[in-house]
């Protein structure tokens, strides 16, 4: 007789031993470059010190507790993030349950939905900054000609509305994306829950709640994941659209880190901002993670 124990230590040893290479890869690729910038925070590089390193300790994060406009651009990120990726996930999910219905045409609108999220966010940012645009854009355009508006406004100029802007951009860009992973998911539930339950009288509400939302719980996890870490260093989007203007309203922290590193050649702060950044995403995600897998087991025990 085979023993349990001796079977299984060997495929945990197994299963190590296909890990392994993926993990190292993983370390190398995201922990290497992330000790690199913690060493190189420690260190002053500056115009200042000649663009020499200067060791100065945690200076630099000392420096970052007093930076304004750190903080300012953090909490623009977190609004930006927040409010994109809770508009994407209602709205992808609405989409999905549309797409998962049987009509004529699916497979062609399956196809084009991706169409945006396939383009490149540049060029996204690009056309959408034309759209905005006070003189020539096309939303002024139709405002104007409905009667809505008398003048045209300046979108991207004004702090409230530029951010209102670059938001409604990048649900447009990434929506689709979200709108295919939980299509997967719905796709992956069996017909036959539904039958049953609503034999038993359930209502469409009722199956969407007790059926679709739990089991579906799983996908939005990832997508909600997946989505919030992208969100939070989003760079190319915005600096096209507006730069991070008007007045620092829509510069998050990539933009603020770039312009430390490459326009005022601080490159030992901005390191600091990178590491501090990345503890602040890590920290973000594993609450947002814990927050959903309890929800997820309060829904599944109510199911």
């Amino acid at each position: 007789m085979f023993n349990t124990k001796t079977i299984r230590g060997r495929e945990q040893r197994t299963a190590w031993i296909l890990v392994i290479p993926a993990l190292l890869m993983l370390l190398f690729v995201f922990g290497y470059p992330i000790l690199r910038a913690f060493w190189l925070s420690l260190f002053t590089q500056n115009l200042g010190t000649g663009l020499q390193p200067v060791f100065s300790g945690f200076d630099n994060y000392a420096r970052m507790a007093g930076d304004g406009r750190f903080w300012q651009s953090f909490w623009v990120t977190i609004i930006f993030t927040v409010s994109s990726v809770v508009l994407e996930l209602i709205l992808g999910l609405a989409i999905a349950l549309v797409l998962n219905q049987k009509f004529f045409g699916r497979g062609v609108v399956r196809t084009s939905a991706i169409i945006p999220w396939a383009l490149p966010t540049a060029l996204i940012g690009l056309a959408w900054a034309w759209i905005f645009n006070d003189q020539f854009g096309i939303v002024n355009d139709i405002l104007l000609r409905l009667g809505i508006i008398n003048t045209g406004i300046n979108w991207l100029g004004d702090p409230t509305l530029a951010m209102f802007a670059v938001i409604f951009a990048d649900v447009w860009k990434t929506t689709p994306f979200i709108s295919i992973l939980l299509l997967a998911g719905l796709q992956s539930i069996s017909p036959d829950l539904y039958e049953a339950h609503s034999i038993d009288g359930a209502t469409p509400w009722q199956n969407f709640r007790q059926i679709t939302l739990p089991l579906l719980l799983p996908q939005i996890l990832i997508a909600m994941l997946f989505r919030f870490a992208q969100a939070f260093g989003i760079f190319d989007l915005i600096q096209v659209m507006t730069g991070g203007g008007p007045g620092g309203a829509t510069e998050v922290v990539s933009l603020y880190i770039y312009s430390t590193v490459m326009r005022y050649l601080d490159f030992g702060y901005g390191a600091a901002l990178v590491v501090v950044t990345f503890l602040l995403l890590v920290i973000a995600v594993a609450i947002a993670s814990f927050l959903l897998n309890k929800s997820r087991a309060k829904v599944s025990g109510t199911a």
